[in-house]
């Protein structure tokens, strides 16, 4: 099964598979778990099935997690998270987080929420990977939590200004509806609003909510243990990077996605390993 959860991380493509090779079995194997879980629920909501199929499948997740905490699960990616939930002590609301914020994305995916509630989907979907994360690496103060929370609401919304087309396609749209407003756009229809001539106004202001996040997770960093947040620093330092690049291009830009080349990546994770 170790082998099936170390597949299913290697074809996500993500340069979070290299990011915690760098740790030890114990915890890296921990991490494949969590990100194995992830991806599980994530597809279920991703998923062109019926809606009942859908619910199905989140429900069947919030009964494995219950087991998981009862020493009984029978899906095998829940049986792998067993031996970590004991070792790092990860709290079980954390991964209902998680199955929560996929369920908000169900039936037809979130379109044009409030600020409030863009938040609330950003705590739950990348906040509780950032807080399950803290605690395989071995840190659990609230510097650390602090630390977490930002760096998954940083994450989260570059990935929204990343992928605006992508989830337009899937009938999504992320942007907050008091941004669409100010920016004088009233539809919330995705391919709609991508398609408004001032779309970038929007765009913007959720772009400086994104960079205060990183702001506010690199802050909180200086007060943790940083020997023990390298494969979160260099999670945190790629996103920066695809941040950095979709800035740079300007937000009345939405295509094409913007790419982080290998050769940057390599720099992060060494520059970061020997703490530069």
């Amino acid at each position: 099964m170790t082998q099936d959860i170390n597949d299913i991380v290697k074809r996500s493509g993500s340069s979070f598979y290299w990011a915690m090779r760098i740790l030890p079995k114990a915890k890296r194997e921990a991490m494949f778990a969590i990100y194995a879980f992830c991806r599980e629920v994530d597809d279920i909501a991703d998923e062109s099935a019926p809606l009942d199929e859908k619910l199905k499948g989140l429900a069947d997740w919030r009964n494995e997690i219950e087991a998981v905490y009862e020493g009984t699960p029978k899906n095998p990616i829940a049986v792998a998270l067993v031996k970590p939930v004991k070792e790092f002590n990860l709290e079980k609301k954390e991964f209902i987080a998680m199955i929560d914020g996929m369920a908000m994305d169900v039936p037809d995916g979130i379109k044009a929420p409030s600020m409030e509630e863009l938040e609330l989907y950003c705590r739950r979907v990348a906040g509780a990977v950032g807080m399950l994360s803290v605690r395989v690496f071995g840190c659990s103060s609230n510097e650390a939590d602090t630390f977490a929370e930002a760096t998954g609401e940083a994450l989260q919304l570059t990935n929204i200004l990343r992928d605006m087309p992508e989830d337009a396609e899937m009938n999504r749209l992320y942007m907050p509806k008091e941004l669409l407003e100010s920016a004088g756009i009233t539809s919330t229809d995705p391919k709609t609003v991508l398609a408004h001539p001032d779309l970038h106004k929007a765009r913007k202001v959720l772009a400086e909510v994104a960079e205060k996040r990183f702001a506010e997770a690199t802050e909180a960093l200086k007060k943790t243990d940083t020997a023990k947040m390298k494969p979160a620093v260099i999670m945190m330092r790629v996103y920066k990077a695809v941040y950095d690049e979709l800035k740079k291009r300007g937000w009345d830009k939405t295509e094409p996605r913007p790419h982080v080349s290998t050769a940057k990546k390599l720099s992060i994770i060494i520059k970061t390993l020997l703490g530069i």
